[in-house]
């Protein structure tokens, strides 16, 4: 064919003209610029789509217009579908299509696909409580009969395996029942067994190919040839990439599961729920179908079939009945609807342009395994298991092609990167729950179970609408990929492993809905704190681990409640030195450097027990040691005030409390570990609280001595030039039980500063030195400084008069 000369006026006044320089143009553009024209056009499609199936789109005369038949995305509004009373439709429930075993899910697809394919386009499916609804032109009984009289079964074939029926030595009683039937139904599947044995012919081969580059030329082969029915179990049972043959795990190793062949078995039932033979039952069947679809118990089911990983509790074994060992025991048309929803499912070669890394298979929502979010699971069982899948369940209408549009687009992305593994997918998908209408999903795990069986193992069930706590969890990001890393280490110490599997658990739990939030927030604190205070004495762990970095304000807010030992953990946590002097909680108990303020670094191996006095033992000795360290370094590097203020401060019912020694100490000090690792708000008004107890005089009078000058200030009780200094002592008498000379100290100190002290000793019936001491650690709020002030002004008063 020869081309036309470049005219401009041939090429822009004629269709032929103008389509020949869009040719030409194409053929000059890159590789990567077609794909991108091609996602523009894409995104292009999907627009127009959109609008108009919101009605502001239009083609054509008006007049002669329909309504578009597009079916509505899972997640579009309610008012794009209308149910008409007079339209005929039918809504069956499905009682025996259930969210577990996978089998049953991979059910329900199944039959909606199924009847949307080849009997009503317009068929819509939902999940309602734990079963499938079906809406289409088809009641119960309709229902029934397409699947016995009309159905026509997906060309399922696996000639590239062993045992699918292709070689002398496999199994023929599926195969060979097919071809000998005459029913018009089974003409594509007829089709394309001939195009595989054909196959195997051309080929030369006596057996399943075995050598990599003879089974690829064969897929290629067989790709090239097979009808288009038969290429979507191809799509979902393997991926043909430029180097390899690689294979989804819902579907085993490219449609078997061990020596169980998928096809040679689906063929095998098709012949046991059709008239292929002379050995079947037609009211059998009838009622294998009645029992598959509604839930209806029958009598009689097939006994020693194989249903592979996909219904652990009808795969038989050991413990599978009322004796020692039990055979499986299946519904063939169960096999048959699970084989072909599984279709709905396509792995997809993906590679990011621009990037040379090896193409990655990428499988709906099916990322690695994660030993952890469930009970019973372990890091063991991450290395043998294949993957983890986790299915989606929508409660609005949806049709086949919204289906197949979620599915297809495969990966599910947390911020700018694809999901890793269970504990990412828990977190990405409120968002993709959030846009495509989706209420929760189904967790699954291919668990390496009953020897070396691998099974779909049902775990916990993810709901959405989204919680904010999932949010929180991206402050960790980096540090935890490189925890977790560290965790999974073959040389990694067990605490190791343990405290990483209880805090995936934790991360687990937070991007689960429902349950007491706060409690929920609090137990991944207290395990970062209980991390980070088992590394500060690891050396090992602190080459391979940066510490936990600075926690916005939104994990303390998460965190919050109303209790007495939150706010004391609170304000102990929000401890800060002095201007020049910075001196964090967090450094009393990992060895850190003070000055990092949003990434903490570990000390030099010379300076870790410069700051660090947070060992084993009680609260009070813990604080009694902070206090002392504190007041030594204010001492020692010259600090211009007392490094004992911080936010949030206490108020006094919760101090009065924890004097009377009702609060639980070892509480605190797990809240204090992880709320250290927190930025806390500078002000809170705490509820107020029932409080049966009254600060003791004697606690006021030390109290109002060991307060910073600076707050002392801010609350009119010192002038700015004057300053009220710790007298020398008075902690060592404390620690000593000396609670009355420690006193006389502090009354002396405020006598001195012009703040009127009681006279003569308050007393000091029921406290220890040691109680005492480490109250004076905690951080006071303004407003309780300054009832703490009015206090004894009050009593001043009293006993003047």
């Amino acid at each position: 064919m020869t081309d036309k000369p470049k005219d401009p006026k041939w090429e822009s006044g004629t269709w032929a003209g103008s389509r020949r320089a869009q040719l030409r143009a194409t053929l000059r553009l890159t590789t990567r610029q077609r794909l991108e024209a091609l996602e523009t056009l894409t995104d292009t499609s999907r627009h127009f789509a959109q609008m108009r199936r919101a009605g502001e789109f239009h083609y054509g005369d008006q007049a002669m217009h329909e309504p578009s038949a597009i079916a509505p995305k899972v997640g579009e509004p309610d008012t794009d579908y209308v149910l008409a009373s007079d339209a005929g439709r039918c809504r069956v429930h499905l009682h025996g299509c259930t969210p577990t075993p996978l089998a049953s899910y991979l059910k329900a697809l199944a039959i909606l696909r199924l009847v949307a394919e080849q009997k009503d386009a317009e068929a819509r499916g939902w999940w309602e409580g734990e079963h499938f609804v079906l809406e289409s032109m088809l009641d119960e009984e309709g229902l029934k009969e397409f699947f016995l009289a009309e159905y026509r079964p997906t060309p399922i074939i696996a000639p590239w395996n062993g045992g699918s029926g292709f070689y002398p030595n496999d199994n023929k009683d599926g195969i060979s029942a097919l071809e000998k039937s005459d029913d018009s139904r089974f003409q594509d599947y007829l089709e394309s067994i001939s195009i595989g044995r054909l196959g195997v012919k051309s080929m030369g081969l006596s057996e399943s190919p075995k050598d990599k580059v003879v089974k690829s030329n064969f897929l290629i082969l067989l790709r090239s040839q097979l009808p288009d029915e038969a290429l979507a179990w191809m799509d979902a049972a393997l991926m043909l990439t430029s180097d390899d043959v690689r294979f989804p795990p819902l579907l085993g190793t490219g449609g078997n599961d061990g020596r169980l062949d998928f096809t040679n078995n689906f063929m095998q039932r098709l012949n046991d729920v059709f008239d292929l033979s002379s050995n079947n039952d037609e009211q059998a069947s009838n009622a294998w179908l009645d029992e598959s679809i509604y839930r209806n118990p029958q009598p009689f089911l097939t006994s020693k079939k194989a249903i592979g990983q996909f219904s652990p509790g009808q795969s038989g074994g050991p413990n599978a009945g009322t004796g020692y060992e039990a055979e499986s025991l299946i519904n063939p048309w169960d096999f048959i609807f699970m084989i072909e929803g599984a279709l709905l499912f396509a792995a997809a070669a993906t590679r990011r342009l621009g990037s040379e890394e090896q193409g990655a298979l990428t499988f709906p929502f099916t990322v690695r395994p994660k030993g952890s979010g469930q009970g019973g699971l372990s890091m063991r069982d991450e290395a043998p298991a294949r993957a983890e899948i986790w299915l989606p369940l929508w409660e609005r209408p949806t049709s086949l092609m919204a289906l197949k549009g979620l599915f297809s687009e495969g990966r599910v992305t947390l911020g700018r990167r694809s999901v890793k593994d269970g504990l990412d997918f828990a977190r990405a998908i409120s968002l993709l729950a959030v846009n495509r209408g989706i209420n929760s999903f189904q967790r699954y795990a291919f668990m390496m179970r009953s020897g070396k069986a691998y099974l779909a193992t049902p775990l916990t069930r993810f709901r959405v609408p989204r919680e904010p706590q999932q949010d929180l969890i991206s402050e960790l990001d980096h540090w935890l990929w490189r925890f977790q890393a560290w965790a999974r280490g073959d040389n990694t110490p067990n605490r190791v492993k343990s405290l990483a599997q209880r805090l995936d658990n934790a991360l687990f739990d937070l991007t689960r809905q429902g349950g007491d939030k706060h409690d929920t927030v609090q137990k991944t604190l207290i395990l970062l704190g209980e991390i980070q205070r088992y590394a500060g004495t690891s050396p090992a762990t602190q080459e391979k681990v940066p510490p936990v970095p600075v926690l916005s304000e939104r994990w303390f807010a998460a965190a919050r409640d109303n209790s007495i030992e939150f706010r004391i953990a609170a304000a102990l946590a929000g401890l800060q030195g002095v201007k020049e002097h910075p001196l964090p909680m967090r450094v009393h108990l990992s060895p850190l450097d003070p000055k990092e303020e949003k990434y903490p670094a570990w000390l030099l191996e010379g300076k870790k027990h410069q700051y660090r006095t947070w060992h084993h033992g009680g609260l009070e000795k813990n604080l009694l040691a902070v206090l002392e360290k504190r007041l030594l370094l204010a001492q020692k590097d010259g600090f211009g005030d007392k490094p004992l203020g911080g936010w949030p401060g206490a108020d006094l019912a919760s101090i009065a409390t924890f004097l009377a020694g009702e609060t639980n100490d070892n509480r605190i000090t797990q809240l204090v570990a992880g709320l250290a690792h927190c930025r806390s708000p500078r002000h809170i008004e705490w509820e107020p609280v029932e409080n049966s107890f009254a600060i003791p005089a004697t606690f006021t009078l030390l109290k109002l001595v060991m307060t910073p000058n600076r707050q002392l200030r801010r609350c009119g009780l010192l002038t700015e030039n004057e300053y009220l200094p710790i007298p020398v002592g008075l902690v060592r008498r404390l620690a000593a039980g000396r609670i009355d000379d420690a006193v006389r100290l502090a009354q002396r100190r405020l006598r001195i500063a012009g703040i009127s002290p009681l006279p003569g000793s308050p007393g000091s019936a029921g406290l220890t030195g040691s109680r005492l001491a480490a109250a004076l650690l905690i951080p006071l709020s303004d407003v309780s400084v300054r009832d703490l002030y009015r206090s004894i002004s009050q009593q001043n008063n009293k006993q003047a008069s």
